[in-house]
């Protein structure tokens, strides 16, 4: 994540079962709901929340190492979903190779 104020990257590792879990993330969001994504306690966790048409807040959370929690308005362009739902496949693709 980085923003005006804070710069930090977490070395996420995914399973398949995490990315079945962001697919279902990803339908939540296309319905205007809040998910909570990598919340098992041996990662970062994301929550993100549609806060008003255009504009999601979302915070991570790096609870097994550091404590830190980072949150922000984001402004998504049209159609980020359909592109988180490409970049699922491709990770998909990624892991079965």
């Amino acid at each position: 994540m980085e923003t005006e104020t804070v710069n930090g990257s977490f070395p996420v590792h995914v399973t398949p079962d995490d990315l079945d879990d962001w697919e279902k993330a990803l339908e939540y969001l296309a319905e205007g709901r809040f998910v909570s994504w990598l919340n098992f306690g041996r990662t970062v966790q994301f929550k993100i929340k549609p806060l008003s048409p255009g504009v999601i807040g979302v915070s991570v959370h790096d609870g097994p190492s550091s404590q830190v929690t980072v949150s922000v308005p984001l402004f998504p362009a049209t159609g980020w979903i359909d592109d988180q739902r490409a970049r699922l496949a491709q990770a998909r693709r990624a892991l079965s190779i």
